[in-house]
């Protein structure tokens, strides 16, 4: 295996930024108008961790396809992270909006787009069983996590909320939560994750973390029978994709079930795996299915799906006269323009055929990634799931987040991504993700590959 220095890595960012900064001096200077009211002159601060001095600044985007300021088109490989991934304004998206909002956008009252859309959501997430048909509407999909979370708080009277070690679910507090060192007996404690800003309370009095997995370790904290939800997503995917062992599911299953704890799903990324994400894929049955980003072709929305038993037990016994005050809901959730954006989204652009051509695409990808580790004698490896794949810089898959953490390198990924940027494709900022949406082309994903071909030379010259 070739051996990366961080020699050549350093000398590998110091040049692409040159480039970069020599090709966008309109996005620099927007940049540079931008810090005059922003911290970082961007509006959301994770929008600093784009590589390169600044963000470039989009003028246009369509398809799978953007221009920023400078005139430079791009191949986008990261789809807003899941909230493009039918491409950039769809057709059938942007003349449903469009006619929503002449016709109003919100008003706090449901339009007849509501009952479709979750009626959709039931054919495709509600389990091998149909189970999950009670569905309710957010902005994001944080937010429907927090619900259900909440709903099943409420509904068992218990306190804590499991997930798995290196877990994502949005801003949810309680999932910034991880597993700290061993102490003297070998436990090892429930943590704040590193970074996580003004927790409101120490995690470990709301948290129960088990690495991905590990069954042994998830029916232990489940046995002692304070958990109110497992929360996890179906595989891991953003410390990159961490796929579930054979039978890991079975048990996850089998066991919330055993010690009364119901098990929540969040699909959010996972939908990458079909039209179902892999609640349809894998057959599985939960209690309730969160989606986010996708289904609104770009329009904020969230959802969360519940069993008959979950609506009973909790949205059920909430009182009528406390139901807007309970912590649960929005002034623009369930709002006439996201669910007009959904319904074309499911109805017309992220349809169930579009998924076989959008997983084909991906495995392309991964082929060209796999060939061009393999040719350089890399010592690292690459994962598909459905229409989405991830490299990562380990040799072998890992098996929990933990482990898929430790493999990161932080300034490795900033090289690789600008200058895979510099060739004029774009990559999720967070990790070395590529997803493919129904307007993505077997040319850019060829782009990615020869990209990648290129920057692989430099690091083992």
């Amino acid at each position: 295996m070739a051996a990366v220095s961080t020699e050549r890595v350093a000398a590998g960012l110091a040049a692409e930024t040159e480039a970069y900064v020599a090709a966008h001096p309109r996005c620099a200077e927007l940049a540079a108008a931008g810090r005059e009211h922003m911290p970082g002159g961007v509006p959301m601060s994770w929008m600093s961790k784009w590589p390169g001095p600044f963000p470039l600044h989009v003028t246009e985007a369509h398809g799978a396809r953007f221009a920023c300021a400078d005139g430079v088109e791009h191949v986008d490989l990261c789809l807003g992270d899941t909230g493009a991934m039918c491409g950039h304004s769809p057709e059938a998206v942007a003349r449903a909006v469009a006619a929503q909002a002449a016709r109003g956008i919100t008003s706090m009252l449901p339009t007849a787009d509501a009952a479709v859309v979750a009626a959709e959501l039931t054919r495709r997430f509600g389990g091998a069983r149909g189970a999950v048909r009670r569905w309710q509407f957010t902005l994001t999909a944080t937010d429907a996590n927090r619900h259900v979370l909440r709903y099943a708080r409420f509904a068992t009277g218990r306190d804590k909320v499991l997930v798995f070690d290196w877990c994502y679910h949005g801003t949810v507090d309680e999932t910034f939560a991880t597993l700290g060192e061993p102490d003297a007996a070998g436990r090892r404690p429930v943590v704040a994750r590193h970074g996580n800003i003004g927790p409101p309370v120490d995690p470990a009095l709301t948290t129960v973390v088990v690495p991905f997995n590990d069954v042994e370790a998830l029916e232990r904290a489940l046995a002692r029978g304070d958990v109110a939800a497992v929360l996890a997503e179906p595989a891991l995917t953003n410390i990159g994709i961490v796929l579930p062992d054979p039978g890991f599911h079975d048990a996850l299953r089998g066991l919330t079930r055993r010690y009364g704890t119901y098990l929540v799903l969040d699909e959010t990324h996972t939908l990458c795996a079909g039209p179902g994400g892999a609640v349809g894929a894998w057959g599985l049955e939960p209690d309730a299915v969160v989606v986010g980003k996708t289904i609104g072709g770009g329009v904020p929305i969230g959802a969360f799906g519940m069993t008959e038993h979950l609506a009973h037990d909790s949205m059920g016994r909430v009182e009528l006269e406390q139901i807007d005050v309970g912590g649960i809901g929005g002034t623009l959730a369930g709002n006439a323009l996201s669910l007009a954006a959904a319904r074309a989204t499911l109805s017309e652009v992220l349809v169930d055929d579009a998924f076989a051509p959008m997983t084909a695409l991906a495995t392309r990808w991964t082929d060209g990634v796999h060939g061009v580790i393999e040719g350089a004698g890399l010592p690292w490896h690459v994962t598909q799931l459905g229409a989405r794949a991830e490299y990562a810089f380990s040799a072998e898959p890992p098996r929990d987040g933990a482990a898929a953490a430790a493999a990161d390198d932080f300034e490795l990924q900033q090289y690789l991504h600008l200058q895979a940027l510099t060739h004029g494709v774009l990559l999720t900022p967070f990790h070395n993700m590529a997803l493919m949406s129904p307007a993505t082309t077997e040319a850019d994903v060829d782009a990615h590959t020869a990209a990648f071909e290129a920057a692989a030379a430099h690091l083992t010259s």
